[in-house]
């Protein structure tokens, strides 16, 4: 049995190796559109809870097209959707009401019905180190369009993905909405006004 643990382990530790080796730098990437692998990307936000804790939830339904430039980062572009009655909140009560329902639908909240999506245009990549930048975009949210900026890390790539075979990029992404600034102030400050972001996302390279 020891000895089964010990080769389990040793399989894993060159595994994990590899797959760290198969990683490369991102100007020697493939240029091109590449878009964002659903399994392997989250968008989650929290939002202060009288004071108390940050209510955190997320959206599960988010396309994003990448048109990568590796020589030029600067000249990369974005453009995301997200499906506002996709939020998830686990909320606990099912049997009393379908709060996430309620959110995605309510006009005093996401008003999905409304307005079906969740807009994100880059208009410009402003590079602070190596693997660090601000991009700065469009967000349009119940029908208001304004500008948010998002501070970006750059991961890793791999010029081949061991699964999919493809080239990958990936990239963690985090900014604040103030949501009133969109038109949602319900129940502020109770619920409060700032909404943290954090974004995670591995793009995979388009045929």
């Amino acid at each position: 049995m020891k000895i089964n643990v010990f080769i389990m382990t040793f399989a894993v530790i060159l595994s994990s190796c590899s797959l760290t080796q198969a990683q490369t730098a991102y100007n020697v990437m493939p240029a091109g559109l590449y878009q964002a692998e659903q399994s392997h990307t989250s968008l989650t936000w929290k939002v202060s809870h009288m004071g108390l804790s940050n209510y955190t939830a997320r959206f599960s339904d988010v396309k994003a097209d990448l048109n990568f430039d590796p020589k030029n980062l600067e000249n990369s572009t974005l453009s995301a959707v997200v499906n506002p009655a996709s939020v998830k909140t686990d909320y606990p009560y099912l049997e009393k009401e379908d709060f996430d329902k309620k959110l995605a639908e309510d006009s005093g909240w996401f008003n999905a019905v409304k307005f079906p999506e969740i807009t994100y245009v880059s208009t410009s990549i402003e590079k602070t180190s190596e693997t660090t930048g601000i991009m700065h975009g469009d967000l349009t949210f119940l029908g208001v369009t304004k500008a948010l900026p998002l501070a970006v890390t750059f991961n890793g790539a791999m010029a081949q993905h061991p699964f999919s075979q493809k080239p990958m990029l990936g990239f963690s992404a985090s900014g604040v909405v103030k949501r009133s600034e969109w038109g949602m102030d319900t129940y502020i400050p109770t619920i409060g006004d700032d909404v943290s972001l954090s974004i995670e996302v591995e793009f995979m390279k388009a045929e």
